[in-house]
This record gives C-alpha cells, structure tokens and sequence, in this order.
C-alpha cells in the first residue's frame, strides 16, 4: 500500500476544506482516497492529510494539472508539501 502525505498552511481552514471536500470526486478518479485530516493544536490553520494511493505516476499528473494549481489557490493554501510513503513495516 503506498500514500501519499500532505502539509498546507492555509489563510483559513474553513474555507480550505471547504474546496478540498469538493474535490473528492476528482481525487478518487486520480486513484486518491482521504485517509485521515488533521490540524495543527497551536496553528491550526497548517492541516495534515493523508491519502492512500494507486499510482504515484497517476497522482504527480494530478497534482500538475492546471485545474490543481488553481484549486490550492481558491482553496487559500500559502504554502505546502507532499511526501510519498510505503510501509516500513508492522510496529512489534
């Protein structure tokens, strides 16, 4: 299984998700689905999120669309990064 971990910092959180779950269709066709969301407790306008993954390839020419760039512009995000991660293994 393969994710995809996210960071935005965000002008205000309401209206970010606001965008992002009006997005879920087109993420679920780019082989995405939402795992878990999370806020920061002392900035809780920098949100954490995870995505579990089909294909990398799939999801870099998601995120390099147009119509992505100016969703994460409507969406208020000043800043972020994503993170590509597999399992490392089971925790004893």
């Amino acid at each position: 299984m393969r994710y995809m971990l996210c960071r935005n910092r965000v002008r205000d959180y309401r209206t970010w998700r606001e965008v992002f779950d009006s997005h879920a269709a087109v993420q679920r066709e780019a082989g995405m689905r939402v795992v878990h969301i999370w806020r920061a407790v002392d900035e809780p306008n920098n949100v954490f999120f995870l995505f579990e993954i089909d294909d990398i390839e799939a999801v870099h020419a998601f995120m390099s669309e147009p119509a992505a760039a100016q969703g994460r512009t409507d969406a208020g995000v000043v800043d972020g990064e994503y993170h590509f991660l597999e399992s490392g293994g089971e925790v004893p």
